[in-house]
């Protein structure tokens, strides 16, 4: 069944976006992650332009983590002091990445810079991911566990001024140390189109220090506003946001997710991470290989 995307300027199969979208939600609802960070280079190999499937991705991520928001903040796991300012930083750092994003299509190099940004964000994730998921099989198989680490701040963090108390993160630290990291995930979410909660949760937990029962539900409420504030700027700057192509993904999505927290129960979670692990770095191949090796056909389009 073909359809147009309008944005897009291209006809696609509204099943396969649809497949497409159903099997990031899978993989959303087995992995515990956005799903953001497939999304994007996915359309693009096939076929989507990279400026059309960033700014539609972001908006896909939008509606699928209302969900996941609503209910970590009914058991009360969402942090609404430290959200906000992650907010904040979120949404300038949007209209910063709305100016980069601009500039770059402009010079002509942005479908290069997503391409370069995703390699080494999926292989560096990717390996990260691959290691820790391998050392907690080789524990479950009788090795020895990593000495576990106290949850504290980062130094750089401790030498911020004007500190503020976030009590249901338990933290004493200065509000800029969120507000430059939901200023740089905001960035992130302009230009490639991804909630940026694989970056926000690490950082959480060791650069701010935060408590795990509170880290999850916090990402969430950060993406949620600074990927709508993202799909907002790309709609009225970039005019790079495809709804149909993002109603499709969504469809799809939503599915896939409860499918995928429903097998995620019969499957150990250092086998899940393990395998996330290995398909992310697949794409990072895949993704490298489409910026290095030479197409059959090689043509330029200048804009006048």
């Amino acid at each position: 069944m073909d359809l147009y995307l309008p944005i897009a300027n291209l006809s696609v199969n509204a099943l396969v976006i649809v497949a497409l979208g159903f099997g990031v939600g899978l993989l959303s609802g087995m992995f515990g992650v956005g799903g953001g960070f497939l999304t994007t280079p996915l359309l693009i190999f096939y076929g989507i332009p990279p400026t059309v499937a960033a700014a539609s991705a972001a908006s896909q991520v939008t509606g699928a983590s209302v969900s996941g928001v609503l209910a970590h903040f009914r058991r009360g796991g969402v942090d609404l002091h430290m959200g906000a300012v992650l907010v904040v930083g979120g949404v300038i750092g949007s209209i910063a990445g709305a100016g980069l994003f601009t500039l770059l299509q402009k010079s002509g190099q942005i479908d290069v810079v997503i391409g370069v940004l995703y390699v080494l964000m999926l292989g560096s994730i990717g390996g990260l991911m691959l290691h820790e998921s391998v050392q907690a099989i080789r524990v479950t198989r009788g090795a020895r566990p990593p000495r576990p680490r106290k949850r504290r701040h980062h130094p750089l963090v401790a030498m911020l001024p004007l500190r503020w108390r976030f009590y249901s993160s338990g933290l004493y630290i200065s509000p800029l140390a969120p507000l430059l990291l939901g200023f740089f995930t905001g960035i992130l979410t302009v230009l490639l189109g991804v909630g940026g909660g694989f970056i926000l949760v690490p950082a959480m937990l060791y650069l701010l220090g935060m408590g795990t029962q509170v880290v999850v539900g916090t990402s969430l409420f950060q993406i949620l506003f600074v990927t709508a504030a993202a799909t907002m700027v790309h709609a009225t700057t970039t005019k790079a946001v495809d709804i149909v192509l993002a109603a499709l993904l969504l469809l799809g999505s939503v599915v896939g997710a409860q499918m995928g927290a429903r097998f995620a129960l019969a499957v150990k979670p250092e086998y899940l991470r393990f395998i996330l692990a290995v398909i992310v770095l697949l794409v990072a191949v895949r993704m490298l290989l489409g910026l290095a090796w030479q197409p059959d056909e090689i043509y330029s389009v200048e804009l006048l």
